[in-house]
């Protein structure tokens, strides 16, 4: 409990203890990057790990980020639906800028949330019968070129699951975001997911290195 409260303070403070690669006693470590893969980040959990069979794996979008993602398609829907409505029971409807730039607005934030839930709700997969990692609703065997996937890698050059956290400054509030990497046997990172929930983080990445077998190194 005093460990917690320890940490949750650092948290706080925006203090966070440095990790040194040497103590994982492993060359390759000494050679991979220990810098975020990806920046930013989210204060919340965006993810659940998910066992879909023996042989199958995956990170789904968590209940938290979809209604996010949502937020802004619906806020969209709304201005679009609500002014022209508004408009018309007060007789006011013509096309100007001031009647323009309201419908504009509603439309890019429709725009943004349906991109943001489209691939914010994308699978995170990892799949032994395939052999492959990858994000995206395709798997390595649907498309034409596999570089055109977003994310991919082969399980068997997995060689680590790296944990890593990021403080995160905003206008209104700061916070840490943890993010899970998957190292290669040549020391390339590959970003798998990235959320503000650092103990489930921790028991998923857990989870998943019994899944393929690997360690993981946990810098947070």
């Amino acid at each position: 409990m005093f460990k917690k409260f320890i940490e949750k303070l650092k948290s706080l403070s925006g203090e966070h203890t440095s990790f040194d690669p040497a103590s994982l006693n492993d060359p390759l470590a000494m050679q991979t990057e220990w810098s975020p893969a990806k920046g930013g980040g989210a204060n919340f959990k965006t993810h659940n790990l998910v066992q879909i069979t023996p042989n199958r794996i995956e990170f789904q979008a968590s209940t938290g980020a979809k209604l996010f993602y949502l937020i802004f398609a619906l806020a969209g829907v709304a201005v679009l639906i609500g002014f022209p409505v508004a408009s018309a029971s007060s007789n006011e409807i013509a096309f100007n800028i001031d009647t323009i730039m309201p419908m504009l607005i509603g439309f890019i934030f429709l725009c943004v949330g349906s991109a943001l839930f489209y691939f914010g709700t994308a699978p995170v997969v990892f799949d032994k019968t395939k052999g492959y990692f990858w994000k995206g609703r395709k798997s390595p065997d649907q498309v034409a070129k596999k570089i055109m996937l977003k994310s991919i890698a082969d399980l068997n050059k997995i060689y680590a699951l790296q944990l890593i956290s990021e403080y995160v400054r905003g206008n209104k509030s700061s916070y840490y975001s943890y993010e899970l990497n998957l190292v290669l046997k040549n020391g390339k990172r590959i970003n798998v997911i990235d959320h503000g929930n650092q103990e489930k983080l921790r028991d998923d990445a857990d989870t998943l290195a019994s899944f393929l077998g690997k360690p993981v190194w946990d810098a947070t």
